[in-house]
């Protein structure tokens, strides 16, 4: 008995000059996107990244080092990053725990609270400070007066960054299948294995990228801190601020070299939680 090609031909045996014409478009296509893609890219991102860094240089690795290293801009730079971890393994538990909250249960106002969430990705982050400003200032209504202060500068940073990990997070728990814990659960496992050895594995590539972002966001927050923190040097001064400071005075390579050391430090976070995380999904 004959194959189907033997039977059809060499007409089907071979592609057709349209097939050809198609797979020709195609690739064209696609080339054609990933230069676009590409070129927009370099211009919003690579570029302005590459003169900063440039700009950084200008003096030598000398002036680097010591644009870096004076006391303001040092202690802007410790206060910036340890602030930002903080934010960011706060947001990481709380974060995971409001979106399986938005996603598990029902309550009224759910859908307000919902909400809610978005509101500092649509805030101008200047208006944010100025209401943080006004609710924990020192003419507080509720009598807790933050202003001036390091805790005034995490919370100000913690109201920016709080939705990455919900956001995150709640696609997947919405897709998660419960199954499997049903299955745990009528095995007679305990809530908090399954949710450890079931859940948790699932949730934790995404609870790590939330988490990456919520820290890089942090260390460039300029808005909200800038009035709640009074910009003291050596206590609450953080690197934006810092970086304007320098602007202002003229003294751009140095505000450069701070925005280096921010750039350098966000993109070795965002790469070693992208290797945990890539460790993570293979185990």
């Amino acid at each position: 008995m004959l194959s189907a090609t033997e039977t059809a031909g060499p007409a089907a045996a071979a592609p057709g000059p349209a097939a050809a014409r198609t797979r020709t478009r195609v690739r064209s296509g696609t080339a054609l996107g990933l230069g676009a893609a590409m070129t927009y890219l370099s211009l919003i991102v690579l570029l302005p990244l590459a003169a900063v860094v440039w700009k950084s240089a200008d003096q030598g690795p000398g002036f680097f080092w010591r644009a870096v290293t004076t006391p303001d801009a040092w202690a802007a730079l410790k206060l910036t990053i340890g602030a930002s971890v903080v934010v960011a393994l706060v947001n990481l538990v709380l974060g995971t725990v409001i979106a399986w909250v938005l996603v598990r249960d029902t309550f009224p106002g759910k859908a307000l609270v919902d909400l809610l969430i978005d509101l500092p990705f649509a805030l101008p982050t200047i208006v944010a400070g100025l209401v943080l400003l006004a609710l924990y200032g020192t003419d507080s209504p509720i009598g807790v007066d933050l202003a001036y202060t390091r805790i005034g500068v995490v919370l100000a940073l913690l109201f920016v960054t709080l939705p990455f990990v919900v956001r995150t997070v709640q696609p997947v728990l919405l897709e998660l299948d419960r199954d499997m814990e049903e299955a745990a659960a009528s095995l007679g496992a305990a809530p908090w294995a399954t949710f450890r050895r079931i859940v948790l594995p699932n949730l934790l590539p995404a609870m790590v990228s939330g988490t990456a972002l919520a820290f890089a966001r942090a260390i460039a927050e300029f808005g909200s801190t800038v009035l709640i923190s009074g910009n003291i040097p050596f206590r609450t001064q953080v690197a934006a601020v810092n970086i304007f400071g320098q602007i202002e005075s003229d003294n751009v390579t140095g505000a450069a070299a701070v925005s280096t050391v921010l750039l350098v430090v966000a993109l070795g976070v965002l790469f070693g939680l992208d290797l945990v995380q890539r460790w993570g999904t293979r185990r």
